[in-house]
């Protein structure tokens, strides 16, 4: 029974990175983010619960992790922030092809807050595969003068297992780890269509 216990602690402690202000300093600097407003999967599901109607939940990750990887069902849209470089250059110190900034990215997120019938004031929700990505795009739209953008920190996929068995693998949190509603069957309307 003694080690049930320690396994439940650490495990919520590892679901609930960051839900906190307090807890912001914690965050790796490239999940943190101007405003400072963070939730965890499991409470973004639970805002867009309850304030879906009055936030744009957007997946960052671009179209290929959509594609390949499956979204949350309730995204209002997948908008790429980043996107393949051009001619596909090679990142030497990633060992992966570069990626460059969406340009279309707040364009296209202005449009969806339209269509929606949001203003710059009301909560944007943005996700990607752990939570770095989705950080950037909510500082692009803090400058751009938006005043309530979260980022996921577990993001789509979640943290990499630290040690175990799983060490390197994408298991320990997350909206797919954390069993919320997600699908590979896409909806075209909620498809970003622009160039990539």
């Amino acid at each position: 029974m003694r080690k049930v216990i320690p396994f439940l602690v650490l495990s919520l402690c590892l679901t609930t990175t960051a839900a906190f202000a307090g807890d912001a300093e914690k965050l790796p600097k490239k999940k943190q983010t101007t405003q400072g407003l963070y939730l965890t999967s499991n409470e973004a599901y639970e805002l867009l619960q309850t304030e879906g109607d009055k936030t744009l939940f957007i997946d960052v990750r671009t179209r290929a992790e959509v594609n390949f990887l499956g979204m949350p069902t309730i995204a209002d849209a997948n908008i790429p922030y980043m996107k393949l470089s051009e001619w596909y250059a090679w990142d030497e110190k990633k060992n992966n092809f570069k990626m460059e900034l969406n340009d279309q990215f707040l364009p296209t997120i202005k449009e969806r807050m339209a269509a929606k019938g949001l203003s710059e004031n009301d909560k944007i929700v943005f996700i990607c595969r752990s939570g770095s990505r989705s950080a950037a795009a909510a500082n692009l739209m803090a400058k751009a003068g938006y005043k309530n953008v979260y980022t996921v920190v577990d993001g789509y996929e979640g943290d990499k297992a630290k040690k175990g068995p799983h060490k390197g693998q994408r298991v320990v949190n997350g909206w797919k780890n954390n069993g919320l509603p997600w699908s590979y069957s896409l909806l075209a309307k909620k498809m970003y269509m622009g160039d990539e």
